[in-house]
């Protein structure tokens, strides 16, 4: 896993559990008003997380198109569990899947992120949330971000991301579509304060 490999680096990069905010002129379309976790960033690069981009497919599609059950067991699913969120991870290996979930969850695929949180993208966790066996908090992506050495930080000289601490209240949350204005927020931002021409000058 790309984690893995960014994680095995001694030294970690500053931007470790940070949230990237795209600033309004960001003209990567993937990216645009994104609030971004990541998860890893060393002098190998960068990974981590869109977690403001709802995603068309719902868990319950997702659970049949694995074939972890089937129309009969999807309607017999607590409904909080068919509900379970998924979003647009990142424009990198979309049809893959990751949940990022507290470490109340784990096995051995699973990789600490933060001392709250961990990453899983093995189907055992999936058949844990089915099971209601899985972790109090989770979020399921498909596709992550991904950075190559360097790039990020040439990004961030541009004026393509503001930094600021993750908080884990706003990588669960459920209120999706508010979580570029909430991130801003936090750092005392509106977003009316933010140039569209940032970085253009």
């Amino acid at each position: 896993m790309v984690l893995s490999r960014l994680t095995d680096t001694r030294e970690r990069g500053f931007l470790d559990g940070q949230f990237l905010i795209a600033m309004p002129g960001m003209r990567d379309t993937d990216f645009a008003r994104s609030v971004v976790y990541v998860c890893a960033h060393s002098a190998a690069g960068a990974m981590g997380f869109i977690i403001n981009r709802p995603q068309e497919i719902s868990f319950s599609e997702i659970l049949l198109h694995l074939k972890l059950a089937d129309e009969n067991d999807v309607v017999m699913l607590p409904g909080a569990t068919r509900d379970f969120p998924i979003l647009a991870g990142g424009p990198v290996e979309t049809g893959r899947g990751f949940v990022l979930h507290s470490d109340d969850f784990s096995s051995s695929s699973s990789i600490p992120v933060s001392d709250e949180i961990s990453l899983t993208a093995t189907l055992d966790i999936i058949r844990a949330i089915c099971d209601g066996r899985g972790p109090a908090r989770a979020t399921m992506m498909l596709g992550y971000a991904g950075w190559g050495p360097g790039q990020l930080e040439m990004e961030m000289s541009s004026n393509g991301w503001l930094n600021c601490p993750a908080s884990e209240e706003l990588i669960f949350d459920c209120a999706i579509e508010a979580k570029y204005e909430r991130a801003l927020a936090s750092m005392g931002i509106a977003p009316e304060m933010l140039s569209s021409e940032a970085g253009h000058a």
